[in-house]
């Protein structure tokens, strides 16, 4: 059965954050861990870690500092909706989240979407208002096997490309 989640983390940006990474609604174990793809599979963490050549952030402290240190903003694009455990197919009467206090804290340069319904619900919900189109990456989620971690390694590339 569906249950109704409201978001319950704060964005991660300041002013100098230029590029803003949105998932779609934290997960169970997220949520359990009480931070952002907390999954102990999930590859988040570590490819971006790879990417930008630096050693994987094990708390969420360390995990908040990294952001900080490499630019990057992190949130959700959901405030709320109804969801069965951590699948996103199952997500009904999305609230999307105000993105636009970020927009003007921070001077980004990009915005990304972590899965294929979060690109979704970000063009469906948030896009009217930032008009910022968003860059589609693949999910880090283990549920998403199908793509292999050599393939989220290139595909998140475009991250790093974004900071430079």
């Amino acid at each position: 059965m569906p249950e109704h989640i409201t978001h319950a983390f704060q964005p991660i940006y300041d002013t100098e954050s230029r590029v803003l990474i949105l998932g779609t609604m934290p997960s169970p174990k997220s949520r359990e861990n009480g931070f952002y793809y907390g999954h102990p599979r999930n590859r988040f963490w570590k490819v971006l870690a790879d990417v930008l050549s630096q050693p994987l952030p094990e708390t969420n402290e360390a995990k908040t500092c990294f952001l900080h240190r490499n630019h990057i903003a992190l949130w959700d694009v959901l405030a709320s909706c109804e969801i069965h455990r951590a699948d996103d197919s199952s997500i009904r009467n999305p609230v999307p989240n105000d993105l636009l206090p970020i927009l003007a804290a921070a001077p980004l340069r990009t915005i990304f979407t972590t899965g294929t319904k979060a690109a979704a619900l970000y063009k469906r919900y948030c896009y009217p208002q930032t008009r910022i189109p968003a860059v589609p990456l693949p999910s880090t989620s283990p549920a998403n096997c199908a793509v292999s971690y050599e393939q989220l390694k290139s595909a998140y590339g475009a991250v790093e490309e974004a900071l430079r």
